[in-house]
C-alpha cells in the first residue's frame, strides 16, 4: 500500500441527479476526488458508495461579485460596531449556507467627513487584511477575494487606494458614486425616505446632507475616478461600473475599458451596456421583490428583455440562487439562469477554474431541489470538501 493512501481523499461520486452542464441538462453522476471533478457521465443508476440524489439538480458553486454581506456583519446596526474577525466567519458561514462557494467581498474605499453628512469612517485597510489573514489560517468555508468599492464622492480615496497593493490580489474595484441627485439615488424623494429611515435625519439635516455631498461630488469626482481606474490596472484587478443611469454615463465607462456594469439604474443604460459589450449585473432582491427599492428599473423587466447577463445577492445571501431558480421560470431555460450565478459572473471576473461542471474544473457543487419556485439546498462542496 502507498505511504500516503491513508490520507488520500476518497473521490465523492453523486449520481442520480439532474447536472447543469454548460451544454444543457444531463441525468448523470459527477464525481470529485480531491479538489477537482474527475468524471461526468450520463447514467441514472446509482453506483455502490454513491450519493442517490433522487433527481435534485446539481450544478456549479454559486459566484457572487458584489455583496454588502460583509459589511452588514461588522455594523448590523448604524451604530453598532462589531469585531470583524467574528463578523467574518460568520458571514463566511451564512454564504456557505446559501450555496455561494466564491464571494468577491465587497469594501468600501473612501471616507467622508464634516457637518451636514453622514460620516463614514476609514476600515479597508484593516478589514482587508483580517479577511486576507483568516484566509491564510485555513478558518473559512468558501474562497474569498477582495471587492474594494471605489467612493467617488469621499475626502480619503486617494489616501486609501494607496494602502493597497499588488499583492493583495485586489479582484474586483467598481467606481461608485453616490452623489445625492444622480445614479442610484436620482429621485431626491426615495433617497430622502432611505436616509430618514435609515440614519433617523431631520429635513434640516438631510437637506445639510444633500448639498455638502453635492459640493463634494463636484469637487472630487474627476480626479477620484481616474485615480481608482489607475488603482484597478495597478491591483491587475477588474474594474466595474456601479449604477449608469444614461447612455453618456455607459459610454464613460466604456471609456474606461470596464466590461462589466453593476445595476444599471435604467433599461436605456441596460441597452447602452449591450450595444458596447458591457455585462449587465442586476441585483437578485430586485428580481425576487419585481421592483428596485430605489424606485430603478425592475431587474425582471430587464430579464425578460434580454439584457439581464450576471445576478448578485447584493443585501440578501439567500437570494442568490433564489433569483437564478426565479429567472429559469421566466425564461424557461433553467441552464441559461444558473449561468448567471455561476459561470458568467466567473467569467466577468477572470476566473477561469470554476463557474461550470467540468472535468477538472475545481469541484465547487451544490445540490438543491426546487419547492414550488423556491430552491432548498441539500448540499454544498466547495474544492472538494463539503461546507453546508
Amino acid at each position: 500500500m502507498p505511504e500516503d493512501a491513508a490520507v488520500m481523499p476518497q473521490p465523492i461520486t453523486l449520481a442520480n441527479a439532474r447536472l447543469i452542464l454548460p451544454e444543457g441538462e444531463m441525468r448523470g453522476r459527477i464525481t470529485m476526488a480531491g479538489d477537482r471533478i474527475v468524471d461526468i457521465a450520463e447514467d441514472a443508476s446509482v453506483p455502490m458508495g454513491a450519493v442517490d440524489c433522487v433527481g435534485d439538480i446539481v450544478a456549479p458553486g454559486l459566484v457572487e461579485l458584489h455583496t454588502d454581506n460583509l459589511e452588514r456583519h461588522i455594523r448590523p446596526r448604524p451604530a453598532v460596531h462589531w469585531p470583524h474577525a467574528a463578523a467574518l466567519i460568520a458571514h463566511d458561514a451564512e454564504l456557505a449556507s446559501c450555496g455561494i462557494t466564491t464571494v468577491f467581498d465587497a469594501i468600501r474605499v473612501g471616507s467622508v467627513e464634516g457637518k451636514g453628512s453622514v460620516g463614514w469612517v476609514r476600515y479597508a485597510r484593516d478589514l482587508a487584511d483580517e479577511v486576507l489573514a483568516i484566509r491564510a489560517r485555513g478558518a473559512l468555508k468558501i474562497s474569498h477575494h477582495l471587492h474594494l468599492r471605489a467612493e467617488i464622492c469621499s475626502h480619503s480615496l486617494i489616501d486609501e487606494l494607496a494602502q493597497f497593493g499588488e499583492e493583495d490580489r485586489v479582484g474586483i474595484v467598481s467606481l461608485m458614486d453616490h452623489t445625492p441627485g444622480q445614479r442610484q439615488f436620482a429621485d431626491i424623494g426615495q433617497y430622502e425616505i432611505y436616509m430618514k429611515g435609515k440614519h433617523g435625519l431631520s429635513h434640516q439635516s438631510f437637506e445639510e446632507h444633500v448639498a455638502t455631498r453635492q459640493a463634494l461630488g463636484a469637487k472630487v469626482r474627476d480626479v477620484h475616478e481616474a485615480a481608482a481606474v489607475a488603482a484597478a490596472a495597478r491591483f491587475g484587478a477588474v474594474l466595474a461600473s456601479h449604477d449608469d443611469t444614461t447612455p453618456d454615463h455607459v459610454a464613460r465607462s466604456a471609456g474606461y475599458g470596464i466590461a462589466l456594469a453593476e445595476f444599471p439604474t435604467t433599461r436605456a443604460a441596460a441597452e447602452a451596456c449591450r450595444s458596447l459589450g458591457i455585462a449587465v449585473m442586476m441585483g437578485a432582491p430586485n428580481l425576487i421583490r419585481g421592483a428596485s427599492h430605489s424606485g430603478n428599473v425592475a431587474a425582471e423587466d430587464l430579464a425578460r428583455a434580454g439584457l439581464l447577463d450576471i445576478l448578485s445577492s447584493d443585501y440578501v445571501p439567500s437570494a442568490l440562487l433564489y433569483g437564478a431558480v426565479h429567472l429559469g421560470e421566466i425564461w424557461g431555460d433553467m441552464v441559461r439562469a444558473m449561468a448567471t450565478v455561476t459561470s458568467r459572473p466567473a467569467r466577468a471576473a477572470g476566473l477561469t477554474d470554476r463557474g461550470v461542471l467540468a472535468l477538472g474544473k475545481r469541484a465547487d457543487l451544490i445540490r438543491f431541489r426546487p419547492m414550488n419556485t423556491v430552491p432548498v439546498l441539500q448540499a454544498v462542496w466547495c474544492a472538494g470538501t463539503r461546507v453546508a
